[in-house]
């Protein structure tokens, strides 16, 4: 298994603030959805906020990509979460 002792510790704090949880980031470190970069970054229109939707999510398969507008694809949760964005609520 990997060891990344600092990493979860900031995992739990953020998670403890309703961000990524301890456990998105072990999924995430061993492979959980790694293997494909099914992750949609969308960016909201009217709050400019960076918000990322998952496969099974309630609007993932209404989330249109949009390179142009700074939209894009993340491979990982973990990923995503270290780029800025954060998790969709729904």
């Amino acid at each position: 298994m990997l060891s990344y002792p600092g990493l979860l510790i900031g995992a739990l704090a953020v998670g403890a603030t309703g961000g990524m949880t301890a456990g998105d980031l072990l999924a995430s470190l061993t492979g959980g959805s790694a293997g494909s970069c099914d992750i949609k970054g969308n960016v909201s229109i009217d709050t400019g906020e960076r918000i990322f939707h998952v496969p099974g999510q309630r609007y993932y398969s209404q989330t249109k990509i949009s390179p142009q507008y700074g939209e894009r694809w993340f491979c990982s949760e973990f990923e995503a979460w270290a780029a800025g964005w954060r998790k969709s609520k729904v």
